[in-house]
């Protein structure tokens, strides 16, 4: 059995001034001073000394949240293009609030978050695109690695992706995205592939 620890990134800029940061890489979406604070204070009371080795999006708030967490740890530690953001396409960099006015349709009224079907006017990465290069990053550690315990290091709808694969609700818009530095512990059986969700969103 193959164990995946998934970990959303720290905060950044871009995230307390509610804009879409998809696979944008400048310094707005790099960690903030709380961001930093947020993964030091997940490195301090969640002990990877049980894992085998940790890989992270290469974008660079999950470096950063990655170097964070790896520190006296010095894991394996590797980057791989699956883990990146969902790309929202024209709407990257755009604030919620103002795609709000422009779409409200396209905008859950509970949770904020986008339906699926934002990907036609915004151009952007669909939902089950994200799933389907997660399920693959999966599949493929779970062959490579069948009994290793894997940090993952990503992003809020990327980890959601991991859980709606594993759950596969009947309404994906029941699971909303994970706060910054959450972990979301996914287990996926070697011989089946099936995956399980052990728990999702837990603070530390």
């Amino acid at each position: 059995m193959t164990e995946f620890y998934i970990v959303r990134h720290g905060q950044t800029q871009a995230n307390t001034q509610d804009i879409k940061q998809g696979t944008i890489n400048t310094p707005a979406t790099y960690l903030n001073d709380t961001g930093k604070a947020q993964a030091q204070t997940l490195h301090d009371n969640f002990d990877l000394s049980f894992a085998d080795r940790m890989i992270a999006s290469p974008l660079e708030r999950t470096k950063q949240t990655a170097a964070i967490l790896n520190s006296g740890y010095d894991l394996p530690l590797s980057y791989d293009q699956r883990l990146i953001e969902i790309s929202y396409g024209r709407w990257d960099g755009q604030t919620n609030a103002q795609l709000r006015k422009t779409y409200p349709e396209l905008f859950n009224p509970t949770t904020g978050e986008v339906y699926p079907d934002y990907a036609i006017p915004a151009k952007g990465e669909e939902f089950n695109a994200v799933e389907t290069r997660v399920r693959a990053f999966t599949e493929e550690m779970t062959q490579r690695y069948p009994k290793e315990k894997i940090v993952i290091v990503s992003h809020g709808f990327t980890v959601r992706s991991f859980a709606v694969n594993a759950v596969q609700p009947q309404d994906p818009m029941s699971m909303p995205e994970p706060e910054n530095t959450s972990v979301t512990k996914i287990i996926c059986a070697p011989g089946t592939l099936q995956q399980y969700l052990i728990y999702y969103n837990r603070r530390y």
